[in-house]
């Protein structure tokens, strides 16, 4: 027998992973407590949030868009009691996680609310629309992020956590090369209408430069982002002997950090300077996601 050290992207491998753990799922529950902070905003008690709703409908099939149009519908009927649910509901899920005994039953819960949010709230990230789903705006939609993120927290087995990985990233690099990326105008679009929201100074002058550097190049850029997708997918299996700037692993995990943070650029940080935005959108969770599977140093036996 033989011992040998290596270094993969197994979530919580090191001696520090509870603690490592116990952090994300803390800015796990902040996300939700944002979430339900942003939904009492006024313009959420009025029409504006049911047809935000039923506006997700759109492009999607038949059995997907009645349910949401239903649900929009009747939560426009009763738009001041079904949105103080819904904000209750979201703050109740942050405090649930960051109380360490009901840590793990929150975790469950919030997998369960977000299924129900990405399918009636978002439209299942609009990727069945066959148009509109791209990296850059969200895709594959950002509450099934939370799902994600909380089975990863809870902690999923390493064989389950690194398969999540590789089919969120390997769907990210499918969205990216669907006809609305791959528009000549279609990720300078994107940008530009950033651009024109409500954002930290300086947001506007990046989402600005992106969106004149992109103009006419849709389709490359998309080829691009694609690919970068599919590397950081693949990167959690790469043991420690190919290392690309200290470990394969690691070189994904912060080109998927360094790209979250783009994504939340080019989604005027979800809107949440707006007044009308429900949260923050796919970036800050991609990057979470991303730090939950930095490698760790492990000893490992060998036959």
């Amino acid at each position: 027998m033989t011992f040998s050290e290596t270094a993969t992207a197994t979530p919580f491998s090191d001696i520090t992973a509870v603690s490592t753990r116990r952090k994300l799922q803390l800015a796990l529950a902040a996300l939700w407590l944002l979430d339900g902070i942003l939904q009492y905003q006024p313009f959420m008690f009025g029409a504006g949030f049911p047809h935000m709703l039923s506006g997700t409908a759109q492009g999607n099939p038949a059995p997907v868009a009645a349910p949401i149009t239903w649900s929009a519908t009747l939560i426009g009927h009763h738009i001041v009691l079904s949105n103080t649910a819904f904000a209750s509901v979201q703050v109740a899920l942050g405090l649930g996680i960051a109380v360490r005994p009901i840590a793990r039953a929150a975790l469950a819960a919030s997998v369960a609310w977000s299924v129900g949010v990405w399918w009636l709230g978002e439209g299942l990230g609009g990727l069945l629309t066959g148009t509109g789903a791209s990296p850059v705006t969200g895709a594959p939609g950002a509450v099934i992020l939370y799902a994600l993120l909380a089975v990863v927290l809870w902690p999923a087995p390493p064989q389950v956590s690194r398969a999540l990985w590789l089919v969120l990233w390997g769907s990210e690099a499918a969205c990216a090369l669907l006809p609305a990326a791959r528009a000549p105008h279609g990720l300078s679009a994107v940008f530009g209408a950033a651009a024109a929201q409500p954002m930290p100074p300086g947001a506007g002058w990046l989402d600005r430069h992106f969106a004149s550097a992109l103009a006419g190049n849709g389709l490359a850029a998309s080829i691009v982002l694609a690919v970068l997708c599919a590397a950081i997918a693949v990167s959690v299996y790469l043991p420690w002997r190919f290392a690309v700037v200290g470990a394969g692993a690691a070189a994904g995990v912060a080109a998927a950090i360094a790209l979250a943070a783009l994504i939340w650029l080019a989604e005027a940080f979800g809107g949440i300077f707006t007044g009308t935005g429900t949260d923050p959108n796919s970036g800050p969770v991609l990057a979470l996601l991303a730090l939950a599977y930095w490698p760790g140093r492990r000893t490992e036996v060998a036959a």
